[in-house]
């Protein structure tokens, strides 16, 4: 193989994929990157069996060949590179020169036989949509999907496709997240996807409603195509909770509310919590107010904000993080939050609609909080 590209193309390239590079693996080639000559391009694959990121950089291609080089060396070796352009030439012995400006390294590659083929999906049923769309709904869910093993379906966001609709929801025990839009398309279906996977997606989309991203499924696996980047997971198998059941149907008290300031209230709150120190934030919501309270072994705090708030004053206690969490994601000026009884979750929604939906299980209340 011998390739000759832009140092810098090549870099941005490097970047994409060494994010699905294995750390470490008892079989080599997944700590490397797989590099195969096209006509005009040199396609480059990173991938650790669960999730599989690649990319092609224009190349004038002066030799065929394929190859596995170390990702962590290769890829400090190319971003330290002097020149403007980059010569990467390898042997029957594996041998790979690489060459840039006066800079000259050599070192031993891998056989691409020992490189495992990525899944193909090949599948009918695919979804296009903006990236700006589809940027806003992962990073609005992915706080409340759930770090906790012993319920795999949980550790992922499940993506709800029917021929009006894309909803990404994740649910963690505590708290739940819906993001809903209206899309084109032409059949019904649903899958978990990684939170791995979603972190990695959210780092390639852009703010951008002129480019799109397509998304292709079948039954284990799914497909973004980002860009000219194409990323493939596996999917969580299992059936995700019930998460229509955990919406309450019996809150009748609706508070609107400004986004920036309840924020705040809600940081000054937690400035006596830390996880050695835990307390809840004690909410009053009266007849045009919202009171904060917080009592720690380090001090009390309180606070209030005008709202428009119900007359029969409610009297609710939140975990601190989970509160800021969901406040933050929320994407418009002003919010509403639906309250029921001091133990019937609130529901975060935007002024108008239902676009965006945020579930928070209250904490019970003692009387030395």
């Amino acid at each position: 193989m011998k390739i000759k590209c832009n140092r810098e193309m090549l870099s941005e390239a490097l970047n994409k994929v060494s994010r699905a590079v294995a750390l470490r693996s008892t079989i080599a080639a997944l700590e490397g990157i797989y590099f195969r000559t096209e006509e005009s391009a040199l396609y480059l694959c990173g991938y650790n069996l669960e999730l599989g990121i690649s990319t092609k950089v224009l190349a004038n291609v002066y030799e065929e060949g394929s190859i596995v080089l170390s990702s962590r060396l290769f890829c400090e070796i190319v971003r330290k590179m002097p020149g403007d352009e980059i010569e990467i030439s390898c042997n029957e012995n594996l041998i790979t020169t690489i060459k840039s400006s006066e800079s000259e390294y050599s070192i031993i590659g891998i056989s691409a036989l020992d490189f495992p083929e990525l899944p193909v999906i090949e599948s009918e049923r695919s979804i296009s949509l903006t990236q700006g769309m589809l940027k806003s709904m992962i990073a609005q869910t992915l706080f409340a999907v759930s770090d906790n093993d012993s319920r795999p379906t949980c550790t992922g966001s499940l993506f709800e496709i029917t021929t009006e609709r894309l909803r990404v929801v994740s649910v963690d025990g505590f708290r739940l997240a819906m993001r809903t839009e209206p899309i084109v398309g032409s059949f019904d279906t649903s899958f978990i996807v990684p939170k791995k996977t979603l972190e990695e997606i959210l780092k390639l989309l852009e703010d951008n409603d002129d480019k799109r991203v397509e998304i292709s499924a079948t039954r284990r696996h799914i497909e973004f195509s980002i860009s000219g980047c194409i990323i493939i997971s596996r999917l969580i198998e299992g059936e995700f909770l019930d998460y229509n059941n955990a919406i309450p149907k019996n809150n009748d008290k609706e508070v609107t509310v400004n986004t920036r300031r309840i924020i705040e209230a809600t940081e000054r709150m937690s400035l006596l919590i830390s996880d050695a120190i835990k307390s809840p934030v004690r909410c009053v919501f009266g007849s045009d107010e919202i009171t904060f309270s917080c009592r720690t072994a380090v001090g009390s705090a309180s606070d209030r904000m005008a709202a428009d708030a119900p007359n029969e004053p409610v009297e609710i206690g939140f975990n601190n993080r989970y509160l800021m969490d969901a406040f933050r994601a929320v994407s418009t000026d002003e919010m509403r939050l639906v309250i029921g009884s001091p133990v019937n979750p609130v529901m975060v929604l935007p002024p108008i609609g239902e676009n965006f939906l945020f579930l928070l299980l209250p904490v019970r209340l003692q009387n030395n909080d």
